[in-house]
């Protein structure tokens, strides 16, 4: 039913982002500095000018097709890429709901440090997600590692800022998120589309992140924000004609049911530093996977801790080696995280630490 009220008009007054040509051309042209394009200026001219054309026309998403039956206004124009990203999701549940299947766990990666790009050396963070995975695959989990260190070592590996639609109305955010691509704004190559999968497939989430200013990583909080129409978000964006704001005021008004879409998933969280932090982000973490209805596994599948306190970098691969006792806590963090999830799937909730010895005595 609809409220006794008039729906309140977007408010508006910020600054136009909008480039003229001249900036355009020069932004655009910068992606082509190296020495390979120099004898392309004919075709990166014509590239420019098409880029151009559809910056200054706003075409966000140039291949449409209609919504069809299952949707509020069958005969609006979806975005392809939506439409995919939307399968692959619908896929992925099956998966999830499937009791045949053996329990699948994804295991993040939050560091962005690695090997291959200016660090020059692998992360810790890596190296326990490894630890995890050998523990739970050797139980009979299926594993899925998601590293985000590939957001600075791979070429066009990207995950665009959330824009925010969720604060102007719940409905304006769309499951999953349609803000990208923007091909108009050139924001394209967005990872999410792939990663929304691999949290809906999953019975079991961990994730180990380092402390970077007593905050997650980067990658993670890129991630998490993104994650946010996972919690709420609009599984039909017909209902709002795509990015009406009004429209989707009004449809929150109207009642909005704030469909969690990840609930029920178990959580585990290893968050490490070297100086301070790692308990705010241990904690943070996990109230956010709280606050989206996730499950939190047990008492030994949340830990923080430091590797190589107040000692150098430069040695804290070593200190990681020396560390038995935390290799073996993330160890029962994954092993209690497969044993949570094991149990729902049985029917029953034990105790998911059961069994486990503790390497550290009080």
């Amino acid at each position: 039913m609809r409220l006794p009220f008039t729906t309140p008009a977007p408010r508006k007054g910020m600054p136009d982002p909008h480039l003229d040509h001249a900036a355009f051309a020069a932004r655009f042209r910068s992606q082509f500095a190296g020495p390979s394009f120099d004898a392309l200026g004919p075709e990166l001219d014509r590239l420019t000018e098409a880029a151009w054309q559809e910056y200054r026309e706003g075409n966000k998403s140039p291949r449409t097709r209609k919504a069809g039956d299952g949707y509020h206004d069958p005969d609006y124009d979806l975005s392809v890429d939506w439409i995919e990203a939307k399968a692959a999701i619908d896929a992925a549940a099956l998966r999830h709901r499937d009791p045949m299947r053996p329990p699948r766990l994804l295991l993040v990666n939050g560091s962005p440090r690695s090997e291959h790009t200016c660090p020059s050396e692998m992360s810790k963070s890596y190296r326990q997600i490894e630890i995890a995975r050998e523990a739970v695959e050797a139980e009979g989990a299926e594993v899925e590692v998601l590293d985000l260190s590939r957001l600075t070592s791979e070429y066009g590996r990207h995950i665009h800022p959330c824009k925010a639609c969720f604060s102007t109305a719940a409905a304006l955010c769309h499951w999953p998120c349609s803000c990208y691509p923007n091909y108009a704004a050139g924001q394209v190559q967005d990872w999410m589309n792939e990663i929304y999968p691999m949290w809906v497939a999953a019975h079991g989430i961990l994730i180990v992140t380092p402390v970077h200013w007593y905050s997650v990583s980067s990658p993670i909080k890129l991630m998490m924000d993104r994650l946010v129409c996972a919690d709420g978000g609009n599984p039909d964006p017909t209902l709002t004609h795509g990015k009406d704001a009004k429209e989707a005021k009004a449809r929150e008004l109207e009642g909005w049911p704030y469909p969690r879409h990840l609930a029920g998933r178990f959580f585990a969280v290893v968050a490490h530093g070297d100086v301070e932090g790692a308990e705010g982000v241990r904690r943070s973490l996990a109230d956010w996977l709280r606050f989206m209805e996730l499950r939190p596994a047990g008492r030994m599948a949340e830990l923080d801790r430091y590797i190589g306190y107040w000692k150098p970098y430069a040695t804290s691969h070593e200190a990681l080696d020396d560390d038995e006792a935390i290799q073996e806590e993330v160890r029962n963090a994954a092993r209690t995280l497969l044993q949570a999830v094991s149990d729902a799937r049985a029917g029953h909730r034990a105790d998911a630490s059961r069994g486990f010895r503790e390497p550290r005595q009080k």
